[in-house]
Parts: structure tokens; sequence; C-alpha cells
């Protein structure tokens, strides 16, 4: 069997991809796909999934730091806040064969040395299942070649607006091992200059009259980021039917500060922030995969399997909880030391998370120069997510710190595991010459479990207050547990342990008509689901699975030098996942939504000699079709009470926009390349623009927030290369725009965001922005 090649590898203007799991031409795969190559991603200065988004329209990524990122399709958010018990990503991200989401997201994976990144748009449950129930992205790396050894070394040097200098050292090697074996080795090292401030700041706590000052943290562009990692790649054709390829990779990334600008009276301007404990993170992993193509007979095999594992450490500011609900409620007059005496309420979060993935997938696949093709496979995996977090504030009394904790006020330790089972398939048989039809189907099983310990010491006791002030007990944390001994290592006891599982079945269906082999038209309806799960507060159900249906038609035409693809489609999303926080700071889930999305998107291109130019856009009108109430009634009701008998309060009307996403995305690029003597010359040029969004589902709460403001990019370089060099000079983001792609508070809006300004201070909001403009000068040299 030969190799296969690269799918960024053009034949003329021809681009290989692999999203219905073979290698097709893109332009006769029936599907909204945007694929971006190799050679693409270097010209756009892609270094991570981020910079690619940009350019990918039917794409959101909402973040808060590297390696914490969630990825939306379509306008198919409902404003998750990715609590380590909260629901799924509604996007599923592949490296190569292997599903790399985590419940807090994607990896951070750095782009060097990647064949192209594939962006489904629509559900993909049939062929790629659970958490791909809007959209799927694939990352997928350059295969060892046996052709010969060769490399390349790439270096570029940066420098961010309002902050400081950064830069990438980087390179590869193909080793041409033996006519049937090659062994592919890459590296790299990334520095990201940091550009938010963090300054000077004083505030009184109320009860106890004690001032916390941030002096010894005040440090200018603090929140800078260091990537290094490695992947290594042995391809083996055992025979002329069977390829083996194992592949192994790992990263570490080490970030400083937070990633945020502040919106309070405590800072004067943008790029700033006021934080009174230390923050960062440490995020490192390493992913073994095992890949095993062949053939049987004249049919196609393909048997894949790998392991995820996962680590980070966190710490974290979390100051406004304890001054607000202080100024707010007195909740400062609880909080004291074995003495009796006061103490300061400041309060900060040292995490860690452990993740264990496990895949395995096998698959066939017939002739596919047959009138009838099948491509069917059996599917599992299994995820554990061990999850520690420290709510610390120091010197509190012993009675009322966390058993086994140095001095928590509140402690989680908890162990969840997520399970799924699926066989799956996809059968096409062309009517005609020119009429194809395609029906796919997906089995699936789930079954999730979380349990462990979360909340107070039983001195403590789960203390709250409600929202008129009233201090009351519920017993959350050690007063909960009832006496369950702790089944998780590490906890005190057990106050939480409960599962969920569900089968079920989803479908697609594809009817394609090719008028010429250059022109096709599609009409699809497919479905996709995300799992259920486990709602870690007590007296909550477990919420369950979510399904999106849609309805799509489009078609790809190519006429010469230029492309013209284009879908439009409704979608259709029902018992919704929504996630907010409740009282004491807990995520909530519920099945309480259902959502219907019109949208259009297009991709026009041409290419001719030296010049390319190319457009994208997308359309989403995204709105519930339901009352959003506070709980959850079969009814959709809000003047009823919920199923559980509780009062009801209505947060958002049907018809409102769906938060995160905005109605139009769009962007442009020009590309002209001349010669220059013996070297190749070009200048790009590319315009991004993002629309105005909503920031929180709910009305009182996107109206204490604040919208997201629409906002353009653009971005410039030039350079020159040759068969064995490449220089080049770039800026990103040129008129350097402050653009919000995220934003948060530390508690309730309604508390952290004080609407009534009963602290005297104001709010305090955190605005995630887009880096400021970015200027570099790259270097690199084959060999």
């Amino acid at each position: 069997m030969a190799q296969q090649a690269p799918a960024e590898e053009q034949q003329g203007d021809i681009i290989l991809v692999t999203a219905q799991k073979r290698t097709q031409n893109i332009q006769d795969v029936p599907i909204a796909i945007t694929a971006l190559g190799g050679e693409k991603l270097r010209e756009l200065q892609v270094k991570e999934l981020q910079d690619a988004v940009k350019f990918i329209p039917s794409v959101t990524i909402q973040t808060t730091q590297p390696g914490f990122s969630q990825v939306y399709f379509r306008g198919v958010a409902s404003g998750e806040n990715a609590n380590h018990s909260g629901p799924l990503p509604t996007v599923g991200t592949y490296l190569d064969e292997m599903p790399i989401t985590t419940i807090q997201g994607a990896l951070d994976i750095h782009a060097y040395d990647i064949s192209r990144v594939e962006a489904l748009a629509g559900p993909q449950g049939t062929l790629y299942g659970a958490s791909s129930m809007a959209g799927t992205i694939k990352i997928v790396t350059n295969a060892p070649d046996y052709s010969g050894t060769y490399g390349a070394v790439d270096a570029e040097m940066n420098s961010v607006a309002h902050g400081d200098v950064g830069g990438v050292a980087q390179g590869f090697v193909n080793f041409k091992l033996s006519d049937r074996a090659a062994l592919r080795v890459v590296g790299w090292y990334r520095h990201d200059a940091g550009y938010i401030d963090n300054v000077h700041g004083s505030r009184t706590f109320a009860v106890s009259g004690i001032t916390q000052d941030n002096a010894d943290l005040v440090e200018k562009n603090y929140n800078d980021v260091d990537t290094y990692g490695a992947r290594m790649a042995l391809g083996i054709e055992l025979d002329d039917n069977w390829t083996v390829t194992p592949t192994l990779m790992g990263q570490v990334q080490k970030t400083h500060g937070s990633f945020a600008q502040e919106r309070s009276s405590a800072v004067s301007g943008k790029l700033q922030t006021v934080q009174y404990n230390p923050e960062g993170s440490k995020d490192e992993w390493y992913q073994a995969a095992l890949t095993i193509t062949g053939q049987v007979g004249n049919w196609d095999l393909v048997a894949t399997g790998g392991i995820l594992n996962r680590k980070d450490h966190t710490e974290s500011d979390y100051s406004d909880y304890s001054y607000f609900y202080d100024a707010l409620n007195g909740s400062g007059a609880y909080l004291y030391d074995n003495a009796g005496d006061l103490v300061s309420p400041n309060q900060y979060i040292q995490g860690k998370d452990k993740y264990r993935r496990q895949f395995g997938e096998l698959r066939i696949a017939s002739p596919q120069d047959s009138r009838l093709r099948l491509i069917a496979g059996l599917y599992a995996q299994r995820q554990v997510h061990q999850i520690t977090q420290n709510y610390i504030i120091d010197g509190i009394a012993d009675v009322i710190t966390v058993p086994g904790t140095d001095s928590d006020i509140w402690f989680t330790r908890q162990k969840r595991i997520d399970r799924d089972y699926a066989a799956f398939g996809e059968l096409s048989f062309d009517l005609t010459d020119k009429l194809t039809a395609t029906g796919g189907l997906r089995v699936y099983k789930y079954k999730n479990s979380l349990a462990g310990f979360f909340g107070y010491a039983e001195g403590y006791s789960g203390d709250k207050y409600t929202d008129e002030g009233v201090f009351i007990r519920d017993g959350t944390g050690v007063a909960g547990c009832n006496g369950a001994a702790p089944i998780v290592s590490g906890s005190p006891c057990t106050n939480l342990n409960a599962r969920t599982s569900d089968t079920g079945s989803i479908y697609k269906a594809n009817l394609t008509y090719k008028f010429s082999p250059d022109w096709l038209v599609y009409a699809t309806w497919s479905r996709g689901f995300r799992p259920g799960g486990i709602n870690r507060r007590g007296g909550q159900p477990p919420y369950g699975a979510d399904t999106l249906d849609n309805y799509e038609f489009g078609w790809k035409s190519q006429i010469g030098a230029f492309h013209f693809n284009y879908a439009m489609y409704r979608e259709d999303w029902s018992n919704i996942q929504l996630s907010f926080l409740g009282e004491n700071g807990l995520t909530l889930i519920r099945n309480a939504g259902a959502a219907r999305i019109y949208g259009t998107e297009f991709d026009l291109g041409y290419r001719k000699g030296g010049l390319t130019l190319s457009a994208g856009g997308s359309y989403n009108d995204a709105k519930i079709t339901k009352d959003f109430c506070q709980y959850a009634n079969t009814a959709f009701d809000c003047t009823l009470p919920s199923e559980a008998g509780e009062d009801n309060a209505l947060l958002a009307r049907a018809g409102t926009s769906l938060p995160i996403t905005a109605k139009f995305k769009g962007n442009a690029l020009a590309r002209y390349e001349f010669p220059l003597g013996d070297w190749t010359g070009h200048v790009q040029g590319s315009v991004n623009y993002i629309g105005k969004r909503r920031s929180d589902l709910r009305d009182a709460e996107n109206e204490i927030k604040g919208e997201f403001a629409a906002y353009t990019t653009a971005d410039f370089s030039i350079g020159v290369k040759n068969d064995v060099w490449r220089f080049e000079i770039y800026a990103n983001n040129v008129f350097d725009s402050n653009g919000v792609i995220n934003s948060s508070v530390q508690c309730l809006e309604t508390t952290c965001g004080d609407p009534e300004g009963l602290s005297g201070t104001g709010g305090v909001f955190y605005d995630y922005v887009i880096r400021p403009r970015l200027i570099g000068i790259k270097v690199g040299r084959d060999f």
C-alpha cells in the first residue's frame, strides 16, 4: 500500500480532505466544510486554533486563557461556563483519528507541521458521535514520508502592542528508514508576550475593616505564556496492503497572570486588571495513538485507538466573591480564627485536574468505485476526570476548615467518568450516474457518573444567604454527607454519588446531484446529540441528552479558477442543556429550552497565476423558541411551578437570541505572489469581522454584563522565498482592535456585578479580549 499523501497536497487547485473518513476532493464532499491546508496555515500566521477560527466563518471560539477554550458552530451556544461538572462541549475536536475534547475544551495544540485543519459544520453524529452535535474540528498532522530524508527549521521574533517581546523556534525532520518505513519528529518552543497589566489597588472589607492591597503583585505585561512540545510518528508498511502508524505527542504550557481586562472603578484604562492573589496555570498532556490500515479482500479496514493523559494546575483570584458577599450580606462576620478574631475574607483558588481518555474505533469500507458503498464501524471511549478545587481563606479556624485541608473554606474532590459506546454506518447508492442517496445510522449508549465531595466544613455547614440577605443552612458539604465514608481518595466524606445512562439512535439522510464533475448540489437532514450528565447539587435530577436536527441545502461549484460554495440551513435544538451559576456559585444544568437557527454560509475564491482572492461569511439567526424559566417544567410556562414545586421566574422570553455567536461573521483575503529573480515574493492582506453578540441568554444577566460589541481586525504580511529560504514580516490586528470574546464575574452577576451599587464601588467584570497588534519577523530554512 502506498503511503497516503498529505491532505493539503494540491493537484492544481484540488484540496484533499478526510471529512467522511475517506480521502476525497473537498469539492466532492456534500457537507459544509472549510479546510485550511498546511501552507495556508503558515500564510495566515496560525499558531493555535484561535488563530485559525478567524478564517472559518461558521465557528466561534470563547476562551478565558490558553488551554481553556470552547468552540461553537452556527450559533449553537447557550452560554456554557465549561465547569468541570457541567455539560460536555457541543463540538468534537479530533487530532488525526482520535477525539481530544475534554470537559474544559479542546487541547491548545501548537500548529506546526500540520497537514490541515478541517471544520465540518452541522451535526456530525453519524460518523463522529457524541459531542459532535453541532460540528467537528479535525487537526491532521503530516504523516511520515517514505520518499526521503528532509526537514525544516523556522524561527520568529514578535512584539505585541502595549506589551513585551515574544518568539518561536520550531522544526521537523522526516527520516527515511527504508523504502517502507519513515520517522517524522517535530519540536517547538513558543513564548507569547504579555500585554495585561496588574495595576495597584486596595479595598476594605466591610465587616472586619481589614484592608487588602496588591502592591506585591503589581506587574506590567504579566500574562505571558511559554509553550513547548514534540511529536513523533512512525510509519511502517508491513506489505503492499497493511500499514502501521504509531504516534506520540506531548506539550507543556505555562501561563502567568490572567487574560482579561477588568471593567470596574479600580482601573482607568484597557488591558488592566487589579488582582489580589497569584494567578497562572500549568497544562501538560501527552497523547499516544496507533492506527492500522489495510485491506481484507477489496475492502478497506482501519483500526485505531489511543490514550490521552492531561494534567493541569491552576491558581486564580477569587477575592471579588468574598468582597461582594461581605459588602452586601455581611458574610465576613462568619470568618474567624481559632481565637475567635475575624480574619481577612480574601479568597483564592488552587485547582488540579487529571484527565485520562481511552479511545478505540474499528471501521470497514467497501470499494469506493462501486455503485453501492458502505462504511461501518464500532466505537468506544472512556473519559476519567479527577477534580480537585481548593477555595482557600488563610488563617480560618479549624471548625470552619474542611477536614483534611490546610485552610479551605470550600473543597471539591470528585471523580467524573463519561463512557460512550456506538455502532455506526453510512450507506451510499448511486441512483443514477449523477444522483446519489446516502443514509446514516448511529446506535449509541452513554453511561456517566460523578462521585465525591464538594462544599463546606460541618462548622460552616453549607451556610448561605438568600436573595433577601437571610443567613440559613442548607447542608452543603460535610453536613450533607450524613456519615457516608469517602469513596474518592482525598475527600473527607461523600455527599455526591450519582450516575445516569441512556441508549438511543441518530440518523442522517442525504441526496447529492452532480450536474458536472465541477458542480454538485445536495440536501441533508442530520441529527446530532450530546450525552446527559449529573447535577452535583443535591436535590437536582440528572440532565438528559440534547439533540440538534439540521435541514440543509447547499452547492459546491468550481468554474475554472473560481469556486463558490454555499449552504443554507435550519437547525432545531431540543432539550437544551442550559447551564448557569446558582447558589454558592454552583453550576446548575437543566433541559429547559428549545431553539431554532436559520442560517447561511458561503465560501468563494479565485486563484490564477500569482493572485489569490477569497471571502467567506456566515449569517445565523439563532433564537430560543420557548420561554426560558428558572426551573424546568414540561409546559415551558414560567407562570407554572417547576416539576418539583418551586416558584418559577421568567429568565428570557421566546424569541431571545442565543448568546456568544454574532449574526454575521466574515473574512476576506487577497494575496499576490510575483517573481523576484530566483526568488518569489508575496504581499498579503486580510480582514475579519465579527458582529455584536449577547453575553448571556438571560435578560437580567445580559443587561448587567452587557453585550459584546462588533469588531474588525486586519492582518498584513510581505515576504520572499526560494527553494531553501523564506523570510516574512507580518502584522496581525494592524489597527489594534480591542475586541471582546468572553466576559465573566466571580460569582452571581446580581452580586459581583452589584447592579444596585450597594457595595459603594460598583461591580467587577472581566472581559477577555483578542491579542493586541502583533508585529513579527520570520525566517525559515528547508534542508
